[in-house]
């Protein structure tokens, strides 16, 4: 609908102004008359902070709104705290303020009747916080997973196109902007750990910490491993994963090799994706783009007109499920081995003492250059843990054992 003439303004302080920030500030002044033509209410910016302007409690006592795009949390924890107990709505897109503080903000957000909207600090353009907590809200979901951090999976995407190493990927991906200056959140899988951690909470009803929520990054992939994985018709992702387990959930981030029948192996360059499984629904897929400034705006901005647009659903606990730490994969196993007669015996016999049975097999090399590479069967990962450790310990080993984890399911 459109407003009559002279209709109240929504007057909303912005906290902060790098990339993101600014980028709001420009798409809220560009995309005013649509907002205002969706929800009878035309944005205007009451004030910004930044570290060296604006006075946080000035602006949000002339606000009706507060966008907070700081990062870090802290002052936003302090700053979205009295916002919402002030009765503004808040929208953020900080990640780690909703990992490390999302039970007491939710909490303070019901209490004070407030919204509290974070759909950008999830996998960029993609809705897929509201689509959990509105579409799904009362769907039963067993799992969430996908590629959330759009930084690594260009890195990989770019490693497996021109078999180059991981250090000069990286160098490309500063340089085109894919990547921060200092990349190691990403890189490491913290962001994605991170992001993984909203969506448990979101998905499951049940208190996640971030503590919880074990991680791996790609800083070890080798252009060998991605080179033997398309012999095997593999392709490699960061994937962050959060399931029903044994009465509890699992939740964590790793490399993990997928088959072409997979929804999220075609994903490539800086694009997220993520998928949601469960009974009722079968299984849905979202992707889009993962990073960027004006990506993140657009969200942001969709997060303000949701608010105006009406109530969201308040996340609630609703119960509280275990941590499952020990679950069951398969796994890539690359060795490097001495080349003589009845080594992949030993090594198959190993395996088969920590129940660990392998689907398939390359052998390459001879002499100094000897490799196997194998794809084992599904089994518990702190028994096929105990297997790459005993495999360690060798003669016949020339360097440390790699191992990747490997989804076998297509659809």
């Amino acid at each position: 609908m459109r407003s009559s003439e002279g209709s109240k303004p929504i007057r909303i302080g912005l906290l902060g102004r790098g990339t993101v920030g600014g980028a709001f500030a420009e798409l809220l002044v560009g995309r005013a008359d649509a907002v205002e033509a969706a929800t009878g209410r035309r944005p205007e910016l009451a004030g910004v902070l930044t570290r060296s302007e604006g006075d946080f409690g000035a602006i949000l006592e002339r606000s009706d709104l507060i966008v907070e795009l700081m990062g870090g949390t802290d002052p936003a924890r302090d700053f979205v705290v009295d916002a919402m107990r002030a009765g503004r709505p808040v929208v953020t897109a900080n990640k780690q303020l909703l990992a490390q503080h999302g039970d007491e903000l939710f909490g303070i957000a019901r209490e004070a009747g407030v919204q509290l909207r974070f759909e950008a600090a999830v996998a960029g353009v993609i809705p897929i916080v509201r689509t959990i907590q509105e579409s799904f809200g009362v769907t039963e979901v067993a799992k969430v997973f996908g590629i959330v951090n759009g930084t690594t999976n260009f890195i990989l995407s770019e490693m497996a196109a021109t078999g180059a190493g991981y250090d000069e990927v990286l160098a490309r991906a500063q340089e085109l902007g894919y990547a921060e200056a200092d990349p190691s959140d990403d890189v490491s899988g913290a962001d994605a750990a991170a992001k993984m951690a909203i969506l448990a909470r979101l998905a499951f009803h049940t208190p996640v910490n971030l503590s919880e929520v074990p991680y791996e990054g790609i800083e070890a992939i080798q252009p060998d491993d991605l080179a033997y994985a398309k012999e095997l018709g593999l392709s490699l992702k960061l994937l962050g994963v959060a399931e029903r387990r044994d009465g509890g959930i699992g939740v964590r981030v790793f490399p993990c090799f997928l088959y072409p029948g997979h929804p999220l192996a075609p994903i490539e360059g800086p694009f997220n994706a993520v998928m949601v499984e469960a009974p009722a629904i079968t299984e849905v897929t979202m992707s889009g783009p993962g990073a960027g400034g004006v990506q993140t705006a657009s969200a942001v901005l969709g997060d303000v007109v949701s608010i105006l647009a009406g109530e969201a659903p308040v996340h609630e606990t609703r119960v509280e499920l275990p941590i499952v730490a020990d679950v069951t994969s398969s796994f890539y196993l690359y060795l490097e081995v001495a080349d003589r007669p009845g080594v992949l015996a030993t090594v198959a016999t190993v395996l088969g003492d920590h129940d660990v049975s392998v689907k398939s097999v390359v052998q390459r090399g001879a002499g100094e250059d000897a490799r196997l590479v194998m794809v084992v069967h599904e089994c518990l990962e702190s028994r096929f843990a105990a297997a790459v450790a005993a495999l360690a310990e060798l003669d016949e080993m020339r360097a440390a054992p790699r191992s990747i984890h490997v989804i076998e399911k297509e659809f």
